[in-house]
């Protein structure tokens, strides 16, 4: 176990740097100037200067990524003094030299260009949004469309299955973007005075005598425009695998015992049919962290992927990067969580 998990974490790691190396070299090699961008285009030479020396923009680019990987790294060599001190929030090992230091500390992610304000606390403050989002639709697509699969494999070949099958279809055709400009016009619009619902809305609201208040009705429309497919891939996928499980000789066992259909479908059945159903939800849920981006700007929800949308339009690297580095990191801890969970749900499955 040990041993399965270390290799995990090395490939886990070694995808993390990958991610690095493309994407703060692809962003180098954009036209736009951060530099710029963040002191307008009527802005001197001088200024402009100023800035770029500030954010190390002057120096080379291998130069600019082996700072960016000492900024990122747990292990890392900074300066020894109150100022890194502050800044890194490290632990010194031992000395290097007269002002060098190897010091151990939590990645740093640098300051925003735009707002000056650490990518840290920008994560901190969007990211709980986006998991409420995103676990709200895993939620909703996985209840709903292993439900519609039980119901589509067991009756198949009737107006339950085709009709499943039928909002499965629309479900995988629709993108993201497109289905919540859709939803968000029909019930945030047309249909508002039923509905209660609004066009754009965050999870977090102002009110001037409670201060900060939760609106969970705001949830509602995004959640159901990202949960839409990975709630018609799992649907697919059940009805698929419990009718491959229908037809072994140990379900036709547990029918000559005596046993009721419940027993034979949610104990038996259903159980033996739920892995790919796993790898499904753990594939999806990291994608749902990244396909928030788009629902999130379409529906105005304050989160992770708001927040990385308008650093894009800003040229605001160090927070799309930190936006970019979390989703990965999300991706690596729940595809070995959905491994271990697979010993858990099929004895059969060896590490």
């Amino acid at each position: 176990m040990l041993k399965y998990l270390l290799q995990k974490i090395g490939y886990g790691l070694a995808v993390l740097l990958g991610v690095v190396i493309v994407i703060f070299f692809l962003f180098n090699i954009l036209p736009a100037d951060p530099a710029r961008m963040t002191q307008g285009q009527r802005s001197d030479v001088q200024s402009l200067e100023a800035v770029r020396k500030e954010f190390g923009l002057d120096k080379p680019i291998h130069i600019q990524f082996l700072y960016y990987i000492n900024d990122l790294s747990p292990l890392a060599i900074h300066d020894a003094d109150s100022l890194s001190q502050n800044k890194y929030h490290y632990q010194k090992l031992f000395t290097i030299g007269n002002q060098k230091a190897l010091v151990i500390k939590f990645p740093y992610l640098r300051r925003s260009y735009q707002t000056k304000r650490e990518v840290t606390s920008i994560l901190y403050e969007t990211v709980p949004n986006t998991l409420v989002l995103a676990i709200s639709a895993m939620i909703f697509a996985t209840i709903l469309g292993i439900g519609l699969g039980v119901l589509a494999a067991v009756y198949k070949d009737t107006w339950v299955d085709q009709s499943a099958i039928a909002v499965s279809i629309l479900g995988i055709s629709a993108p993201s973007f497109f289905a919540g400009i859709i939803i968000a016009w029909l019930f945030g619009f047309l249909l508002s005075d039923y509905t209660d619902l609004k066009m754009s809305g965050s999870l977090y609201d102002y009110d001037p005598f409670n201060g900060q208040v939760i609106v969970w009705k705001n949830l509602i429309l995004p959640m159901f425009t990202l949960g839409l497919r990975p709630l018609a891939i799992i649907m697919q996928l059940t009805r698929s695998s419990m009718l491959d499980v229908l037809g072994q000789d140990f379900i036709r066992t547990a029918k000559a015992k005596g046993l009721n259909n419940y027993q034979i479908i949610i104990k038996h059945a259903l159980r033996n049919a739920l892995n790919p159903v796993v790898t499904a939800v753990s594939g999806w849920f990291a994608s749902l962290l990244a396909g928030s981006f788009f629902v999130e700007y379409i529906f105005g929800y304050n989160g992770l992927g708001k927040a990385t949308v308008d650093a894009l339009e800003m040229a605001d690297l160090p927070v799309v990067m930190g936006a970019i580095l979390f989703i990965a990191f999300m991706f690596v801890i729940i595809n070995i969580l959905a491994d271990l969970l697979y010993v858990v749900l099929d004895p059969r499955v060896k590490l």
